[in-house]
């Protein structure tokens, strides 16, 4: 019997696949056995030389929401404080390696969810 419980990669219920110059970051709504949501954030990257990816998994729960965009928007907003030259909405574009065109979904099958976006971040 599958222990399906415990098994990282749950099928997705939304995903949104986030392309930021050499890494691709997933943003995944997966469920529980009891029903409940939680969010998996994937970021991967590419090894320089290999054509395998490297892989760094965050599992976020719902409780844990709040907490973790304060932290967020008060580190963020500290980077903007600091850098207040620094044009957040328009960056300057870099030359970067596209490693998820035809790349197959973060968890070895193709991404075909119906709410998958693909937005680059440059």
């Amino acid at each position: 019997m599958e222990n399906d419980y415990n098994k990282q990669d749950r099928e997705a219920v939304f995903s949104k696949r986030v392309r930021a110059g050499k890494r691709t970051y997933f943003f995944d709504v997966r469920t529980t056995r009891a029903n409940d949501f939680y969010l998996t954030i994937t970021e991967s990257t590419k090894r320089p030389g290999e054509e395998r990816f490297v892989k760094h998994k965050i599992f976020l729960y719902k409780e844990d929401f709040k907490k973790f965009m304060d932290g967020l928007n008060d580190s963020t907003s500290y980077i903007k404080e600091q850098l207040p030259d620094y044009d957040f909405d328009n960056p300057p574009q870099r030359e970067y390696i596209d490693h998820g065109a035809n790349q197959e979904g973060h968890d070895g099958a193709e991404n075909t969810q119906t709410g998958t976006d693909d937005i680059t971040l440059g």
